[in-house]
């Protein structure tokens, strides 16, 4: 479920918006203590091979927390609202590695149409937030050009565990040049799922609905399926589902399980 980042990317706004030089060099302290574990990746392997990552305990930790949310909503398309009736015993948030959260994530979508799958990723993004979290964004962070630019240099380290190694990018948005986007090389999640259906239902459409409605900061993901790289351009309102190229993808034949080769059109796509 690759939008339970953006959960990630707000929570550190939102918590602290940095008023206060203590608070900044307290948080650059952490930054160098996280550094020594953040994840590491060798440059993105060529398509068709996968890339190695080394994650450590604070990427693990990620991986637990949101596992852990989303497994509620895993076995069933009843809306993201059953519960299993014989309950495992919950694993430990080290526990998870990125297979096994990529197979929580697969599970939350099987048996749900395309609405419910979304739905069940903004129910999982809200509950990993304050309250009043959405309103106090909106307050910090206007749809301005310094809200997008700084939201887009937040994405790099905070989506790094969850997609890979990425880049603030240039983009133009509505006619103005402004470094608000943020290139995905190959995104692990795409490459770990071979799913297209779960990069548009699970990530893309969620992201982009949970910062554009719900945070008031527009937010338009543009997944290129050839090489599994995605460009993000926060500012741009992104276009109606039925506009969208990505809404007319077909499967990876030789990478999803779950593919029907047949059919010009991923079915996850359609229903």
């Amino acid at each position: 479920m690759a939008a339970a980042a953006a959960a990630a990317l707000l929570l550190a706004p939102v918590a602290s918006p940095c008023s206060r030089p203590a608070a900044a060099a307290g948080r650059r302290a952490r930054r160098r203590r996280c550094d020594s574990v953040r994840c590491a990746a060798t440059a993105p392997a060529p398509m068709g091979e996968k890339t190695e990552y080394r994650d450590g305990p604070l990427e693990r930790a990620f991986m637990g927390l949101f596992a852990r949310k989303m497994e509620k909503y895993a076995g069933g398309g009843g809306g993201g609202k059953e519960k299993e009736k014989t309950k495992k015993k919950e694993r430990a948030v080290w526990e998870w590695d990125y297979e096994s959260f990529v197979d929580v994530s697969r599970r939350v979508m099987v048996g749900r149409t395309r609405a419910q799958q979304q739905e069940a990723v903004r129910e999982v993004l809200l509950s990993m937030l304050p309250p009043g979290a959405p309103e106090q964004f909106k307050k910090l962070f206007p749809p301005t050009r310094w809200a997008c630019e700084f939201n887009a240099a937040l994405t790099v380290p905070f989506f790094h565990w969850l997609v890979g190694p990425s880049e603030v990018i240039e983009v133009e948005v509505n006619g103005v040049k402004q470094k608000s986007g943020v290139l995905i090389k190959k995104c692990r999640y795409l490459e770990n799922s071979g799913c297209v259906g779960m990069c548009v239902n699970m990530c893309k459409i969620p992201t982009q609905n949970f910062f554009t409605d719900e945070f008031g900061l527009p937010l338009t993901m543009n997944p290129n399926f050839e090489d599994m790289s995605c460009e993000m351009i926060y500012g741009q309102v992104p276009p109606p589902l039925e506009e969208d190229p990505a809404s007319k993808q077909p499967c990876y034949p030789n990478l999803c399980s779950m593919s029907t080769p047949s059919t010009p059109v991923c079915p996850k796509l359609q229903t």
